[in-house]
């Protein structure tokens, strides 16, 4: 038996993907002791699953894509077993006021589209040989418009990011197009579109993973193999302050309903939103760290799900709304990502609003909310005819980090005070303010794993390489 007192009391702190991926890796290769602190009442955080009427349904459209790390697939794989579907992508985008399928096909491109606008796509390719003045100063808009061309940034990628962000894509970093927009030129595009090509497709083209169960099954396996190997996870437990003696984590506490307790810990590992992490320390940082941490912020979430009294409503898994004039930005259909028709009285369809707390849409009822959904519908020629049974939303405060043009100085501020934290490490999506896939974020808890030593310590050099690789990740859609 091995001896537990030998080995460092690791905090991690949420149990999302993140979280549970370096719950699992710690417990399982034996390295340390894990207790793991979850706010929630279940595991996998906005990337968790619930039931609706039957329905598993997730926070928004997930999808396990190949392109992940090949041992993450292996766990994940293995993890799950049967769970883990092999699906064909099927989704379709509103462009030019057409639908068409998404990814883009040829056919589509060629047939469905104005004439005018995939001659300008075919302009804008062909400039891309054309010597160009670079713009003095760049934003997420000039490199989308030099690496795109007009066509694609003015069609498409201003008004959805736009829509995402809740700012012009001026005022959006250069940042944001190196890690969200996966075609990042009109040729890297229409490789990936001839790629679509029978004949010219890999195994992998058009397919991605999907747990039967909902894409949450990957946390919840990820946290019962943990729990296996001995890590405690304790859920509705919330971190109210995490101790520091000068440079030193020494601790933290935490609240279980109205009680307080106190958890000593050899090193605190937090997948936490890197800002409320900063307001947790005490002592407090330095003013400059607190002033960083109130300047950076996330773009909210409404997620509205209408319960219809129909089997299906369209055969497609993902419908994407790039215009400004359709608020919401991606609907998904859940049974259609499993494949399945049961239960066969009624389905799901989620919508993704991008909203924060205190705007119009936060303020309404989840029945006015039900009623706009149907209205945006109807105005693209999906009009929801069978009976609502119900509307349920969910409100993400924290969805996505927002890159806007000044956020990488603050980011920095708040990172290089963090690492020289003795006993503290911050990763995940939120713990490093990245725009990631769920197998990005499952990567870095695999990668800090790799830094614990069999001493105890961690191999800071090696962390920093990781992060250096972690800049190269690019979000799959």
């Amino acid at each position: 038996m091995p001896d537990n007192s030998q080995k460092p009391h690791i905090a991690v702190l949420g149990a999302g993907p993140a979280g549970a991926a370096a719950a699992y890796t710690l417990s399982r290769n034996d390295q340390a002791n894990v207790t793991v602190l979850e706010q929630r009442g279940e595991v996998g955080g906005n990337a968790g699953s619930f039931k609706l009427d039957g329905i598993w349904c997730d926070h928004g459209s997930h999808r396990l894509h190949p392109v992940a790390e090949q041992r993450v697939l292996d766990d994940i794989h293995e993890l799950l077993g049967d769970d883990l579907l092999w699906r064909p992508r099927h989704g379709r985008i509103l462009l030019q006021k057409r639908w068409i399928h998404f990814p883009l096909k040829p056919m589509d491109l060629l047939l469905k589209l104005p004439k005018a606008f995939t001659a300008s796509l075919a302009f804008d390719t062909i400039r891309k040989f054309l010597p160009g003045k670079k713009p003095a100063e760049e934003n997420f808009a000039t490199v989308l418009h030099h690496g795109l061309g007009p066509t694609l940034s003015r069609n498409f990628y201003y008004p959805y990011v736009e829509k995402l962000w809740g700012i012009h894509p001026t005022e959006l970093a250069v940042k944001l197009a190196e890690r969200r927009v996966s075609g990042s030129s009109v040729l890297k595009i229409l490789s990936k579109i001839i790629r679509q090509i029978p004949g010219l497709r890999s195994k992998t083209t058009g397919i991605f993973f999907f747990p039967r169960k909902g894409f949450g099954q990957i946390t919840e396996g990820l946290s019962a193999a943990a729990i296996k190997h001995g890590a405690n996870l304790q859920l509705n437990k919330t971190v109210s302050v995490i101790e520091r003696d000068g440079n030193r984590i020494t601790g933290l506490r935490f609240h279980d309903g109205n009680d307080e307790h106190r958890l000593e810990t050899d090193s605190v590992w937090s997948t936490l939103p890197i800002t409320l992490l900063i307001k947790m320390i005490s002592p407090a940082p330095p003013p400059e760290v607190i002033q960083a941490a109130e300047s950076i912020r996330y773009r909210g979430m409404i997620l509205i799900y209408l319960i219809l009294e129909q089997s299906q409503f369209t055969e497609f898994d993902a419908h994407y709304f790039p215009e400004l004039s359709v608020p919401i930005s991606r609907m998904s259909e859940p049974k259609n990502y499993v494949g399945t028709a049961d239960p066969t009285s009624h389905t799901v369809l989620c919508a993704e609003l991008p909203a924060d707390p205190g705007d119009q849409y936060w303020q309404m009822s989840d029945e006015e909310l039900g009623h706009k959904y149907c209205e945006w519908l109807a105005s693209v020629g999906l009009p929801v005819e069978a009976k609502v049974k119900n509307v349920v939303t969910r409100r993400l405060g924290q969805a996505y980090p927002v890159y806007d043009r000044d956020y990488e100085k603050y980011f920095n501020v708040m990172d290089e005070w963090l690492t020289g934290m003795d006993g503290l490490l911050t990763f995940g999506r939120q713990g490093l303010f990245a725009h990631d896939n769920t197998h990005h974020a499952m990567t870095m808890a695999y990668a800090a794993a790799d830094c614990l030593q069999p001493t105890g310590s961690f191999d800071w050099e090696r962390w920093a390489n990781y992060r250096q690789d972690f800049e190269s990740h690019v979000v799959e859609d």
